[in-house]
C-alpha cells in the first residue's frame, strides 16, 4: 500500500505515530525511507523530534529518531529532516491540571520553550518541498511560537476566564518518570 502511494510522486513526508515501540519505529521509519529511494522519489522529508541530539537518552521514543535520521542521511536521496518543537495541542492534556485551576508543566516559570501547531508543520513542509535545492540535506528545528511558564499562566487564565496558577512539576516527579524527566531536561537546553 505504501509502495503504491509513492508511485510517481515528487516528495514523501514521513511522520510516524508517537506510540510505537522503539524497534518498530526504527523499522518503519527506515522502511519508508528505503521505499522512497526504491520508488525514485525526488525529495524525502522525515519528521523527527525536537529532543534529538548527539547522545541517546534511554527513553525509547526519543532514541528511535536519531537512528532513523542516520539511516535517512546515508541513503542516495535528497532528504530534509525536520524536528518539530513541542506541539501546542499537547498543552491542553488533562494531566496538566487545567480543570483544577492550575497548570503544571515542565518549565520553570520564567523559562522559555518553542512550540508549533500541528497544522503549521504542513506549512513548513510544503515550503521545503517547494525548494528542494535549498533545503535538501538540511536538518531544521521548526517552531511557530515561544512562550514561558508565566505566559502559559496568563494565556490559560484569560481563556478560562478565571485564574490559573502555573507551577513546574516537582523534582521528585521528574526524577521518578524517565519520559517526563527527559522532556524537562531537553527544555533546559532550550530546544
Amino acid at each position: 500500500m505504501i509502495r503504491a502511494a509513492m508511485k510517481d510522486v515528487h516528495g514523501v513526508f514521513s511522520v510516524l505515530p508517537g506510540d510505537l515501540a522503539e524497534a518498530d519505529e526504527v523499522r518503519f521509519g527506515c522502511a519508508i525511507a528505503d521505499l522512497a529511494v526504491e520508488s525514485g522519489v525526488a525529495h524525502l522529508v522525515y519528521s523527527s523530534g525536537a529532543s534529538v541530539g548527539e547522545k541517546l537518552t534511554g527513553v525509547a521514543r526519543f532514541d528511535a529518531k536519531p537512528r532513523i535520521e542516520a539511516h535517512v542521511r546515508a541513503l542516495p536521496i535528497t532528504a530534509t529532516i525536520v524536528r518539530p518543537m513541542i506541539f501546542m495541542e499537547m498543552l491542553v492534556r488533562p494531566m496538566y491540571g487545567l480543570d483544577e485551576d492550575r497548570y503544571t508543566f515542565f518549565l520553570r516559570p520564567d523559562q522559555s520553550m518553542q512550540l508549533i501547531a500541528v497544522e503549521d508543520i504542513g506549512k513548513f513542509v510544503a515550503a521545503l518541498f517547494a525548494d528542494r535545492e535549498r533545503f535538501g540535506g538540511e536538518t531544521l528545528k521548526i517552531a511557530s511560537d515561544t512562550v514561558t511558564g508565566r505566559d502559559l499562566e496568563a494565556f490559560f487564565s484569560e481563556a478560562a476566564g478565571r485564574p490559573i496558577a502555573y507551577t513546574r512539576f516537582p523534582e521528585e516527579v521528574l526524577a521518578g518518570n524517565p519520559d517526563l524527566g527527559q522532556m524537562a531536561a531537553s527544555l533546559e537546553d532550550g530546544p
